[in-house]
C-alpha cells in the first residue's frame, strides 16, 4: 500500500508538471474574461493529469475499483469530452447527449445501475428496476454537473470531492470493503499535487493550474460510480447494501444544493439552467469579500457537516424517510439563507459591529 501511495503521488506530480509545460506551449489554457477574473493564462491540465494517475492506480491495483475496465473507458470518454469543452466550449446540448449515451451504456454494464431508491416513504423499498436506465442517467448527469458547477474557486473542487470520498471511504471500510476504501483515499492523494499548484502553495514560484471540465467530469463520474457500487450488497447473498441511496444526498450535499439552487434561479429568470453566470455559493463568498481560504473553510465545513450527518445516519441506521426529511429541511434552510444572504449579512454586521 505504501509503494502504491508513493507511486500515485509521483505519477500525479510528474504528469501535472509535464502537462502544464506542454499546455502553456500549445495554448491549452484558460484566459481571463468577464466571468473568469483570474490573472494570466492558466493551464487546464488538472483533469488529464488526474486521469493518468487513475490509470496508473488501476493498472497496479486492478482490484480496487469495481468493473475496472469499464470505469476507465467511461472516465476516458468524459476526460476527452471535457478537454474538447475546455478548448472549444461545446454546447450544453452536445454534452448532455453524450452523458445520456454514457449513462445508458453504464446501466447495461454488469448491473452497474440504480435499481431501487431505498425505503424513502417508510412503506418498503422503491423498486425502479424497469426505470433503472432513466434513474442512472439522471444520477450520472446530476452528479457530474454538480461537481462541474462548483469548480469555480481555487481548491474548492478538490476540497468538496475529498469530503465526499472520505465519507465513502468510511462507509466502505465499515462494511469490510478495504479495496474500495483504499481507492477513495488514493484518489484523494492523486489530487494533492493539483491542489498544491492550484492554490499556489509553493512560495516564490507560480505553478498554477486548473482542473478544467475534464477534471470535474472525471471526479463527478468517479463519485457516482462508487456510489452505485455502494448501494449494491457487499458480495454476501441477501446482504444489505453498503450504503442506502438517501445517504448519497448527504455526501454530495453542497454541490447538489448549489446546483439545484442556481438552476432554479436561472429558470426563474427564464434562462437555460445550464447557462453560465456568477450565482454560485463561491461567487457569493467572493461578493461578501471573503478571502480564498475563508471561503474554502466555510464551504468545506458545511460540506463536512452534511457528510458527517449522512455517515452517522448510515452507521446508526436511522430510518431513510427521516434522513430524507432532514435533507429536504437542510435544503430549504440553504435556499432561504442564499435568498436572504445580503439581509442576513447586513444584520450580522450590524449586531457584531463589523464594518
Amino acid at each position: 500500500m505504501l509503494t502504491t501511495t508513493a507511486g500515485v503521488l509521483t505519477v500525479s506530480t510528474l504528469s501535472l508538471l509535464s502537462m502544464r509545460k506542454a499546455a502553456l506551449r500549445y495554448g491549452f489554457v484558460d484566459s481571463p474574461c468577464n466571468r473568469k477574473r483570474h490573472s494570466g493564462d492558466i493551464p487546464l491540465v488538472g483533469g488529464a493529469s488526474l486521469f493518468v494517475s487513475v490509470v496508473f492506480l488501476c493498472l497496479v491495483q486492478p482490484t480496487l475499483v469495481p468493473i475496472n475496465l469499464d470505469y476507465l473507458i467511461g472516465g476516458a470518454i468524459l476526460v476527452i469530452v471535457g478537454m474538447f469543452d475546455d478548448k472549444y466550449d461545446i454546447s450544453a446540448g452536445i454534452r448532455l447527449c453524450l452523458m445520456i449515451i454514457l449513462a445508458i451504456w453504464i446501466a447495461n454494464v454488469g448491473g452497474h445501475s440504480i435499481e431501487n431508491l431505498g425505503d424513502l416513504t417508510g412503506s418498503g423499498k422503491l423498486d425502479i428496476h424497469e426505470y433503472s436506465v432513466v434513474f442512472t442517467a439522471v444520477a450520472l448527469i446530476g452528479c457530474i454537473t454538480a461537481f462541474n458547477m462548483v469548480d469555480g474557486a481555487d481548491g474548492l473542487l478538490s476540497v468538496l470531492a475529498s469530503v465526499t470520498l472520505l465519507g465513502l471511504a468510511t462507509l466502505f471500510y465499515a462494511c469490510g470493503e478495504v479495496n474500495l476504501a483504499s481507492f477513495c483515499i488514493l484518489f484523494i492523494l492523486a489530487m494533492v499535487p493539483y491542489a498544491v499548484c492550484n492554490l499556489d502553495i509553493i512560495p516564490n514560484r507560480s505553478l498554477r493550474v486548473f482542473m478544467g471540465d475534464s477534471g470535474s467530469f472525471l471526479i463527478g463520474f468517479t463519485v457516482i460510480w462508487l456510489m452505485i457500487a455502494a448501494t449494491k450488497s457487499s458480495g454476501v447473498p441477501s446482504a444489505e447494501p453498503m450504503m442506502r441511496p438517501v445517504t448519497a444526498l448527504w455526501l454530495i450535499a453542497v454541490p447538489l444544493m448549489d446546483m439545484a439552487m442556481v438552476m432554479l434561479r436561472r429558470m426563474k429568470n427564464r434562462r437555460s439552467p445550464f447557462s453560465a453566470d456568477r450565482l454560485h455559493l463561491h461567487h457569493i463568498c467572493t461578493r461578501l469579500k471573503l478571502g480564498r481560504y475563508q471561503s474554502l473553510f466555510i464551504i468545506g465545513s458545511i460540506s463536512l457537516a452534511h457528510a458527517l450527518v449522512g455517515v452517522a445516519g448510515e452507521m446508526l441506521q436511522i430510518r431513510e424517510s427521516i434522513m430524507l426529511a432532514l435533507f429536504l429541511l437542510s435544503f430549504l434552510m440553504y435556499v432561504l439563507s442564499i435568498s436572504y444572504i445580503w439581509k442576513l449579512t447586513t444584520f450580522l454586521r450590524h449586531r457584531l459591529n463589523i464594518r
